[in-house]
């Protein structure tokens, strides 16, 4: 063992896989193993205004900081505790005005290079592992990565300039390369983007494609429970990727992000894949292999395509909507409506008929994606349980309350077992 325990756990070294998590006690589904507050974060851009920007409490009637007017706070208190980290922004959003852009990792790296300062000693967040030793895989990051790292590194210093004292360049070169290896995304109970942070003990986890915990949010403090029964001696599991994609397409995500590929169970039997790439059976002949693989480029091309339009400042959303439905439409000609590369781009054109208020047209996308979420995902998935609570708001919103309140059901039926006290479940 190296290292302490938490809350019946301890730090050892997972054979193959370097530092891990193993339990000391018995955790049935749904149980608490630990909790972990946030080293340090940061909430995203486009949610200024409908949540604290201290606490993540989302509320209207928020208090805007009076000198840069883009901060919120749910009173004074929350202004005081974010003012050490948000004093690095303030007057910097006044100067540059709408030329202030830095990426929300450059934020957070910015707010990480404070936390240090302010306090060098180990945190409540680094019981078990410290912010300094993430791995970087420095050696492993291939051209475009140590580009993105320069560009975030000039970033920092163009922004920042005036309120911090920067590292050397390796310094803040290996820092970066850590935080897109071990950062975080919070989310809300849709599993919407909030914001980026750091939870060093939660990075601990290794990864698998079938999972016995997950990891959901309370504010800026990270929960980890159990969705499966964990014996002492067990080695705690958390998935790192979406496992919604067959084993191919889950290793290529590893390789690219995290830089090792999976061999847990799930990834060795390949028991899912075939269901996750289901063919249409209404074909009078049934695709050639050659014909299968050439459309599973095009989905991911269009994947990568929707990704990039997505962040064009002047593409129009019915554009974006229309990338969806043409490319449904083609790979339709190959894929059952339950194949994922189906289901992703459902997903994404419900949530274009979302922003542009299409509720009958979310709606429809939602009802398609739901069973199919319940067969490829886990159990106890939090993707599943996300979906069940849109299709529910929608059915209330479109006045049709009895499906209304079986989707909401089907939110805590789902969880149920798996989730007990969280808040961002109580309907």
């Amino acid at each position: 063992m190296i290292g302490e325990g938490i809350e019946g756990t301890e730090r050892v070294l997972s054979p193959g896989k370097g530092r891990g998590l193993r339990a000391l006690k018995e955790f049935k589904v749904g149980d608490l193993v630990f909790a972990c507050p946030a080293y340090t974060y940061v909430l995203t851009a486009n949610e200024r205004g409908g949540f604290c920007e201290f606490c993540f409490t989302r509320q209207e009637g928020l208090s805007k900081c009076g000198k840069c007017k883009q901060a919120y706070y749910c009173n004074v208190d929350c202004q005081k505790g974010d003012w050490p980290m948000h004093k690095l922004e303030c007057s910097a959003m006044c100067s540059y005005g709408e030329n202030w852009n830095p990426s929300e990792t450059v934020r957070l790296v910015a707010r990480i290079i404070v936390k240090k300062k302010m306090h060098p000693e180990r945190t409540e967040s680094e019981r078990l592992l410290a912010l300094r030793e993430f791995e970087s895989h420095l050696e492993k990051l291939d051209n475009e990565k140590n580009e993105m790292n320069q560009t975030d590194i000039a970033a920092l210093r163009h922004f920042y300039s005036r309120h911090l004292d920067f590292p050397e360049n390796a310094a803040l070169n290996e820092l970066f390369a850590g935080v897109n290896c071990n950062g975080f995304t919070i989310e809300d109970e849709e599993l919407s983007h909030l914001g980026s942070a750091v939870f060093p003990d939660v990075a601990l986890m290794n990864h698998s494609c079938s999972p016995n915990v997950i990891v959901t949010y309370k504010g800026t403090v990270a929960e980890v429970r159990a969705i499966q029964d964990i014996s002492p001696g067990e080695e705690i599991f958390n998935s790192y990727i979406d496992l919604l994609y067959p084993t191919e397409d889950r290793n290529e995500r590893l390789i690219d992000s995290y830089f090792f590929t999976c061999d847990c169970k799930e990834c060795t039997t390949k028991s899912k894949d075939k269901a996750k790439m289901e063919i249409q059976k209404t074909l009078s002949t049934p695709p050639k292999q050659k014909e299968i693989q050439k459309m599973v480029k095009y989905a991911k091309n269009v994947i990568e395509e929707f990704r990039r339009a997505k962040h064009y400042k002047n593409i129009f959303h019915n554009d974006l909507l229309e990338i969806c439905e043409l490319s449904l439409e083609k790979m339709g000609s190959i894929f059952e409506e339950t194949n994922v590369y189906m289901l992703h781009m459902m997903y994404q054109a419900m949530g274009v008929c979302l922003y542009m208020q299409d509720w009958d047209g979310a709606m429809r996308y939602g009802e398609k994606i739901v069973k199919p979420y319940s067969v490829h995902y886990p159990p106890y998935s939090l993707n599943v349980a996300s979906m069940y609570l849109k299709l529910g708001r929608l059915y209330l919103g479109l006045e049709k309350k009895s499906l209304g309140v079986k989707a909401l059901n089907k939110v805590w039926f789902a969880l149920k077992s798996a989730i007990q006290d969280v808040q961002i479940w109580t309907l």
